[in-house]
């Protein structure tokens, strides 16, 4: 799912693994703002896709080189999954 939201930079799912999933790329978007080889291997070792490595040291780090913190956004929808009735929200970086 992390691998998904880097290459296509946008992702529909439900609230719950939208949150689950911001505490899992933050710290790997935040090694990503210091390109050094060891900070590509931790990464790669948490992907394991070399395309979406690519994508994340070559564009999406340049965006957020100078901020701080908080590199994902969640956004609720208003409607909700039709079988289980959970909400539903787009999460994009950046």
């Amino acid at each position: 799912m992390a691998s998904s939201l880097i290459l296509h930079k946008r992702i529909t799912t439900t609230v719950a693994k939208a949150k689950a999933l911001r505490k899992y790329v933050e710290p790997m978007l935040t090694k990503s703002k210091e390109d050094t080889t060891h900070s590509r291997r931790m990464v790669f070792a948490a992907l394991q896709d070399k395309e979406s490595i690519k994508e994340l040291f070559g564009n999406i780090s340049s965006k957020i080189a100078t901020r701080p913190g908080g590199y994902t956004r969640i956004l609720k929808l208003s409607d909700t999954r039709l079988g289980d009735n959970a909400e539903m929200c787009i999460i994009e970086p950046g």
